[in-house]
């Protein structure tokens, strides 16, 4: 286990030092804001949708390791995917990164891909909402929400 821990660990790290999709795409008709209070974190998402599909996502704001690795893992798992696909996602990623161990659905089973890096969030309930900051305001966005999410 050793190895995958290693593996899972590289790839936070690796999202956090370049993220992906940092920046709000300029057609983007969509977008919300997310903080974190308890850990300062902050985070702007923004989407342009075409025929129902995310066709382009982006994010800006700073925030703690997890939550910028978790954001730029976010961006990457959701382009291209439905709304409903969308909302499939964040419920199974929301799922194993809150259930205990041994649940339904809290195992990596490599159907999140690299969003299973971030499983380990769940020994540390003060980061889970680190890692749920950026779908939370995904969904925001997504719902057209005027008002800020927070984790609080």
């Amino acid at each position: 286990m050793d190895g995958l821990s290693d593996l899972y660990q590289e790839v936070i790290l690796d999202h956090y030092r370049r993220p992906r999709n940092f920046g709000l795409p300029p057609e983007a008709e969509r977008q919300a804001d997310g903080h974190n209070p308890l850990c300062g974190d902050r985070v702007r998402v923004a989407v342009h949708l075409d025929g129902g599909r995310i066709a382009a996502i982006g994010f800006e704001g700073s925030g703690c390791a997890i939550s910028t690795a978790s954001a730029s893992l976010m961006t990457e798992a959701v382009r291209g995917r439905t709304l409903d696909e969308v909302h499939a996602l964040f419920q199974r990623f929301h799922d194993l990164v809150t259930l205990p161990a041994g649940e339904p659905g809290a195992a990596p089973d490599g159907s999140l891909g690299k969003l299973e890096a971030l499983a380990g969030v769940r020994e540390f309930p003060m980061r889970v909402k680190c890692a749920t900051l950026a779908w939370h305001t995904l969904e925001a966005a997504l719902e057209g929400a005027t008002s800020a999410v927070s984790t609080e």
